[in-house]
């Protein structure tokens, strides 16, 4: 399950990246789970960490940008397939401190005499993850 904090409590979530979207990293909450951070928080160690980072070239904007949140998200998704049956992946990073979104750079490139605009996006910073497992019972 892939959760995330919103406020004093955690919800999980399904990505919804989109590269048209003002905010591209986004999450939307999908209602299957809901408990408060501190219950979470009590019942769960946090056993390891991801930064995920990637980067996407091209030369139609849109195109780079969508290619870099779609390999974000296979990552995502790699990531949380891999967890084991006790452990739940959580998303880190916080709005208004250190949330990701994509840069875009563009440049001007000669090719065959013409003039063309080259994009190279980015995620900045990284997108934090951390895996949480459950504690034993005993």
């Amino acid at each position: 399950m892939i959760l995330r904090r919103y406020g004093t409590s955690v919800h999980s979530v399904e990505p919804d990246f989109d590269s048209k979207a003002l905010t591209e990293i986004r999450f939307r909450k999908d209602q299957k789970h809901a408990q408060p951070l501190d219950e979470f928080l009590a019942a769960h160690d946090r056993v390891r960490e991801h930064a995920l980072e990637g980067s996407a070239e091209g030369w139609v904007q849109g195109e780079v940008e969508q290619v870099l949140l779609a390999d974000l998200e296979k990552r995502l998704r790699t990531l949380y397939g891999e967890l084991g049956p006790d452990e739940r992946l959580m998303v880190e990073s916080e709005p208004g401190t250190d949330y990701p979104k994509t840069h875009t750079k563009q440049r001007v490139v000669v090719v065959e005499s013409d003039n063309r605009l080259h994009f190279t996006s980015s995620l900045q910073p990284p997108l934090r993850l951390g895996v949480y497992r459950a504690k034993a019972r005993g």
